[in-house]
This record gives C-alpha cells, structure tokens and sequence, in this order.
C-alpha cells in the first residue's frame, strides 16, 4: 500500500513538473494584462498601446492596457508585483519607478528586488513648456522670471515621483527657482490648468507636451536631454542655458518576480522584433521616441543604474513624499 502511494505521488510530482514548461513554452495561450501608473491618453499611454497592438496582433493573444493611476505610478507597480508571476500581468516600467524607490519613503515593496525585467522598448525626453501668459520665450528668460517672482510660479506633474516631477525638482535645485508642485494622476489631466494659466508649466514627456505646443496652447522652451533631441532640433537643449542638465525617460516591460524565465525570452524576442518593424518605428518617431532594444540583462542593469542616479538627484533636491 505504502510503495502504491509513493508511486502515485512521485506521479503526480512529474506531473506538475511537467506543466511548467509546457505552460511556458505555449504562452500565451489567453489575454495579457498590462497595468499602467499613468492616465489614458497621456505620452505613456500612447507609447504602450503602440506597442501592445503590435504584440496581440502578432503573438495571437490581446495584450489588454490597463490604466491604474495613482501615487506616482506605485498603485499599478504593486498590483503588477502582487500577481501571479505567470507572464500574464506585466507593468510598464518608465522612470518612476526607478525614482520612487527613494523619493517614497513607506512603499509596500522593492521594485528592484520584487521585479524581474522583460524588455527595453524606448528612450524620450521631456519638454518644458509654459502658459502662453507666461511672458517669457526662452529658458534664459524663465529662470530670470522666476528668480522676480519667487514662490508666485506652480509647475504641474503627473504625479509624484515621475520623470516629470523630478525633471522640475533638478530644475529647480540646479537654478535655484522657487516654484510650487501641483501634482495630477497624469499629464493629460493637467494640461487644461497650464492652458488656462492656473498652473504655469510642466517637463512634461515629448509626445504630449509637443503636440499641445504644436497646436498653439502652451510655448516650448527646452527639452531635458543633454542635447538636442532628434525629432525637436529647433528646440534648445535646457542643458544650453543650464550646464549638466539632463533627464531622459526610459520604457520597457517587466513582470513579477518569479515568472518563468521562457516568458520572459518570448516576451523579450518579441519586442525586440517589433523595434525592427519600420510601421512601429514610423509610429514611434511621431511621439518622438528612440527604440532601444537590450536583453532582460541589460535592461536590468538600465533600471538599476537609473534607481541610483535618480537616488542622488532625490537626496540633492532635498525631496520626499511619506
């Protein structure tokens, strides 16, 4: 009876071995979820249904966006990081989530321990703009405006902790602007404020902060990279007028700790394949993105060393949210 019942077990031991890989090695076989920290129509947003069109039409499952807002992009991270480590829940990572690490100083997890990174997708910088009641056309021009007028300027973000956010506190402790943060649960919400002047500007990501320059609602000053960006060549560097300044934006894919290493190659080769895809690229360009694809390593190292560079750049402006 005994060697009966060890002989079932051992059975349905390989049995479960078994799954695993099988699982792996068929993914995916049903609907992908895809939490975003920011709100629908915002430059992170656009970027991560760009490319979750392209995987559901060729991996043969929807990769499903769901915007889940709040607390700087840490609501969606916790909801990522708190699911089953499948390959069916995955985060879209953007340096928020390098920057909170530090910035907040109660957060439920570990992102760099609770993680395991998929994909590199892109690089993008953000942009200054300003309200077109801001009297100022130049960098030069807002710094001396601000120094006039301290503590009377309110600079927006979409959220705590984003790229946004943080790209105005580096501003800030670099020129010695006095300004006051608003946050909102993303770009796209704020901007109706900085159109009507209640709130002066935003460093916001390019893709939203261009096109409402473009359409005439706000004034573009400078962008955040140490040079010029491609796409903006007429707009100057930020860096032109204030030596050393940079923030450039990262976006990728990563996925609970513990799922299968096979999901993650899958995932990876697919994205990888999709940044060959001139259709995907053409539609990149447009909100301004740079693909840069890496493997599950190098994205980890990418993300790594970007928590700790934004680590100085929190400990430097002196900023933290409880």
């Amino acid at each position: 009876m005994i060697r009966l019942v060890r002989t079932a077990l051992l059975a349905l031991i390989c049995c479960f071995a078994s799954l695993g890989p099988s699982a792996a090695s068929d993914y995916p076989n049903r609907p992908v979820r895809w939490l975003i920290g920011f709100a629908a129509g915002g430059p992170v947003d656009i970027v991560a249904r760009i490319m979750a069109q392209w995987l559901s039409d060729h991996l043969g499952q929807q990769f499903v966006v769901e915007n889940r807002t709040g607390s700087g992009g840490n609501i969606a991270a916790a909801a990522a990081i708190n699911s089953p480590a499948d390959g069916y829940t995955l985060l879209f990572v953007a340096p928020n989530n390098a920057i909170s690490t530090s910035l907040y100083k109660k957060l439920p997890f570990d992102f760099l321990r609770d993680t395991v990174p998929v994909a590199s997708i892109m690089q993008l910088t953000n942009m200054l703009v300003v309200s077109n009641a801001m009297p100022v056309k130049t960098v030069k021009e807002f710094i001396d405006y601000c120094k006039a007028n301290p503590g009377k300027i309110s600079y927006a973000s979409s959220g705590n902790g984003t790229s946004v956010h943080m790209s105005a506190e580096l501003f800030k402790a670099m020129t010695k602007c006095e300004m006051q943060h608003v946050p909102y649960r993303g770009s796209a919400i704020a901007f109706p404020d900085i159109i009507s002047d209640k709130v002066q500007l935003i460093f916001d990501n390019l893709p939203s902060a261009l096109e409402q320059a473009r359409g005439g609602n706000v004034r573009a000053l400078g962008v955040t990279s140490p040079q010029r960006w491609p796409s903006v060549p007429d707009v100057p560097a930020i860096a032109e007028t204030v030596p050393g300044f940079e923030s450039v934006g990262f976006y990728g894919i990563s996925a609970p700790k513990g799922t299968p290493p096979e999901v993650v190659a899958t995932l990876n080769k697919a994205v990888g394949e999709a940044l060959k895809d001139p259709k995907l690229l053409a539609r990149l360009a447009e909100v301004g993105g740079i693909p840069k694809p890496m493997t599950p390593a190098e994205f980890g190292k990418l993300v790594a060393d970007e928590t700790e560079k934004w680590r100085k750049v929190v400990e430097f402006a002196g900023v933290s949210v409880d």
